[in-house]
This record gives structure tokens, sequence and C-alpha cells, in this order.
């Protein structure tokens, strides 16, 4: 990591395992379903290998492991149907300092966006949730780009839409893939870590890295 100063013109958002708790519940719902399929516990390591992967990715990944025989649609609808039922029940919480970063961003009128592997409707349906749609100026998802992180077509694009350059702007992510889409980018990335563990093949790609997102307002404000 590199113990530099950068003044952030824009920051453009990760949202699960970012913004909110959401990728606990995702494996709580792979774990469910994959049981129920006959295929044990889905969740508990596959979504450590998945962090930051499109549909498409995470498909093939799940084929190339089980099988071209595994009925991927049918545990994507399942899957997708228990989690609806857990949020409808307990909610995604939010991660800590979530409101709090908005309110430092744009108090130093530094512009905001979302890049996010996840579906539109998923990623709509998590911000207005929250309340927070209205406060990016752009929201990019895993089905807008032609590429899923690691290559850098989200990042390049987001910072297209709120007209800034990626040279000057940090992205907040939660895995190595999304540093590495980052980083190839040209943008400062900010580690926030969530279920991954470990980092040590993207140590020379971070800028800075932070327990929190309270941590990272609090940086903000001391610039």
């Amino acid at each position: 990591m590199k113990d530099n100063i950068f003044y952030p013109e824009a920051a453009v958002f990760d949202m699960d395992g970012l913004m909110f708790d959401s990728e606990r519940v995702v494996q709580h719902s792979w774990n469910i379903v994959g049981e129920r399929m006959g295929y044990g516990r889905l969740g508990d390591d596959n979504i450590r290998h998945t962090l930051g992967f499109n549909r498409m990715r995470r498909r093939q990944y799940f084929l190339d492991k089980y099988g071209k025989d595994f009925p991927y649609d049918s545990f994507q609808e399942q899957y997708g149907l228990v989690y609806h039922d857990y949020a409808a029940e307990h909610g995604i919480p939010m991660k800590q300092g979530l409101y709090e970063i908005l309110d430092v961003l744009e108090a130093r009128g530094i512009k905001k966006a979302v890049a996010t592997s996840s579906s539109r409707d998923h990623a709509f349906s998590n911000l207005e949730r929250a309340g927070i749609r209205g406060r990016f100026e752009a929201v990019l998802t895993g089905d807008m780009v032609t590429e899923g992180k690691p290559s850098p077509e989200i990042y390049l694009r987001a910072c297209k839409l709120i007209e800034t350059e990626p040279a000057r702007a940090m992205a907040l992510e939660d895995a190595p893939n999304g540093i590495l889409s980052a980083h190839r980018a040209g943008m400062y990335t900010v580690l926030v870590p969530d279920l991954a563990e470990d980092f040590d093949s993207i140590l020379p790609f971070l800028d800075r890295r932070a327990e929190s997102l309270s941590e990272v307002a609090h940086w903000l404000r001391e610039l």
C-alpha cells in the first residue's frame, strides 16, 4: 500500500459486501438451496471464490466445478427466492458508516457512482430499500457491461458516466477482483474487507485499506 495523499474528485462504490452485508445472505441462500438440490452447502466456500463475479462468470464457475449438467438456472431462481424472503423478513443490513461516508462526500462536492457485478434489479432494489438510490449520479450493474471484474470495463464506464478521469477517482471495494478491476482502470483503490480473507496477491495494487466505511469517512474529513 502507498502512503500517499490523494484528493478524489469522485468515489465509485462496489455494492454487495461494501455498502450492504448481503454476501452473507447470498451465502446462506446458496447453502439452503444447495442442500435442497442434493449438492450440499454450496455457499461456504464458493461465495469466497466468486466475489465480484457477474452472473455469466458465476454461471461458468459452477458449471466448471460441478459439471455441465449442474442446473444453474434452477439454482439461481431458487436462491433468489430464498434471498428475497430473507430480505423481506429481516432486511439487508447496511455496512457501518454508509450514510456517514455519503454525507462526507456530498459535503465536499465529490461525485458518487456505483459499479456492482450484481444485476440491475438486485442493485436498484437494495439501493431504493436503503433510500440512497438518488444519492448516486450513476449506477452501473453487471448486466450493463460485457466483461465482469477483474476487467476494468465497469469502472471505466462509471468514470465516464460521471465525467471524471479514472486517475482522479477512488474505488471502494471489498474483494480482490474488484481491486484489480479498479487498478486496471487507473483508479485509486481502497479496500474495506468483508468475506474475502487473502489479499496478498493484490497488495501491489492497493492504495489504502480501512476496516469500515466510517474509517474512510474519517480519512476524507482529514484531507
